[in-house]
C-alpha cells in the first residue's frame, strides 16, 4: 500500500552549496547526513515544513546520479513514495507490466529498504518506493 510522498530527491553537484542555500534562504533544517555506498552517493535529508527533501551528491563519476547530472544537469532526480513493503509493491508493479530497476528491495538512506521503478513506466518520472523500519512512524 502506498501512503503518500516520502520525499523529493534532488541531484546536486555540491552538497555543501545546496545545503547552505536551502537552510539559509528557504528555512530548511538538516536532519540527516550519510553516504550510501551501494548507490555511490552522499545524502543530506532536509525538512522544509512537512516535506522532506533529499539532496544527492555522487561519490564517483560512474554513479547513476553522476550520469543523471552529466545528461540533465542538477535537478529533481526522483519522487519517493512511502510503502508498507518495498518487495510487495515491486512485485505488484512487475505483475502490472512495470519496468523495474530493482527486482527486490535494497538498502537506502536512514535504514530504509528501497526499490526503483523505471521512468518509462510512469510518464518519465523515476519513482522510488521506500519502506521505513517498523519502529518508525
Amino acid at each position: 500500500m502506498i501512503h503518500g510522498i516520502d520525499h523529493l530527491a534532488i541531484a546536486v553537484a555540491s552538497l555543501d552549496d545546496a545545503v547552505a542555500y536551502w537552510t539559509t534562504h528557504l528555512g530548511a533544517v538538516e536532519v540527516h547526513r550519510e553516504t550510501v555506498s551501494e548507490q555511490r552517493v552522499n545524502v543530506v535529508m532536509l525538512r522544509v515544513g512537512d516535506l522532506k527533501i533529499e539532496l544527492l551528491q555522487p561519490t564517483s563519476d560512474d554513479s547513476p546520479v553522476a550520469k543523471f547530472i552529466a545528461v540533465r544537469g542538477p535537478g529533481i532526480h526522483h519522487v519517493a513514495l512511502r510503502v508498507d513493503s518495498t518487495d510487495s509493491e515491486l512485485s505488484i508493479m512487475k505483475a502490472g507490466g512495470a519496468t523495474l530497476l530493482d527486482e527486490g528491495a535494497r538498502d537506502g538512506a536512514e535504514g530504509t529498504k528501497v526499490g526503483f521503478i523505471h521512468p518509462r513506466t510512469l510518464g518519465g518520472v523515476l519513482v522510488e518506493l521506500v519502506e521505513h523500519s517498523r519502529h518508525e512512524s
